[in-house]
């Protein structure tokens, strides 16, 4: 397939077809029209159609989409075919609450490491893996082979975290931290800020009262 740029907007939706495509699968349906897709996603089929044109398209005309095939086109779209390691720097309530979401390995994620700079908590245990001091965090990436990084840390310390994580071979940074990352173009960062999504929430609750 020819290489050409996406937009991120149709990225930010992939993940959302690969949701309810499974969930159709699961139910033993085969095949969806964009017109029942976009039913179920509140998105236009029209849409729809134009998201998944820009990697082939996969309908048929009069017949739609076969949902198991396309499920896991998407999946391979969205590089779920293959497994990626990731660690977690920062082992407060949040880096405990994502290392024990069992659903990352059923998409192919492997939490294999928890890194944090308390040493009280040294040697705690979270789903089998020891919680290690920061300064093991460059040896355990380049021994292990780790793809992803995911940062729930406060955002003074992010920014020389994120360094040492890209000058050790990190090639992606999930960032909980408060701050937005700028490293090498070349690293993918995605940047989750938790306020943000709930003011946007309080907009629009307030935005209704009017």
């Amino acid at each position: 397939m020819e290489e050409k740029e996406i937009s991120q907007a149709v990225i930010g939706r992939l993940p959302r077809y690969f949701r309810y495509l499974g969930q159709l699968k699961d139910e033993g349906i085969e095949r969806v029209s964009s017109q029942e897709l976009s039913d179920i996603m509140k998105v236009t089929a029209s849409q729809i159609r134009q998201d998944l044109n820009h990697f082939g398209g996969f309908g048929q005309q009069g017949y739609g989409y076969n949902v198991g095939y396309l499920y896991e086109e998407i999946g391979k779209i969205l590089g779920l075919d293959k497994e990626h390691k990731l660690i977690i720097i920062g082992a407060g309530h949040l880096g405990q609450a994502l290392a024990n979401y069992v659903n990352f390995e059923r998409r192919g994620f492997i939490f294999c490491g928890i890194f944090d700079n308390d040493p009280a908590i040294y040697g705690t245990q979270i789903r089998d893996i020891e919680v290690r001091p920061v300064e093991e965090m460059e040896d355990f990436i380049k021994s292990n082979n780790v793809d992803i990084a995911v940062l729930t840390i406060p955002k003074q310390c992010a920014a020389a975290i994120a360094e040492r994580l890209v000058s050790c071979g990190i090639r992606a940074i999930w960032n909980f931290a408060h701050v937005d990352l700028n490293v090498s173009e070349e690293i993918q960062v995605e940047n989750v800020h938790l306020l943000d999504s709930l003011m946007k929430l309080s907009y629009n609750l307030a935005s209704r009262r009017k």
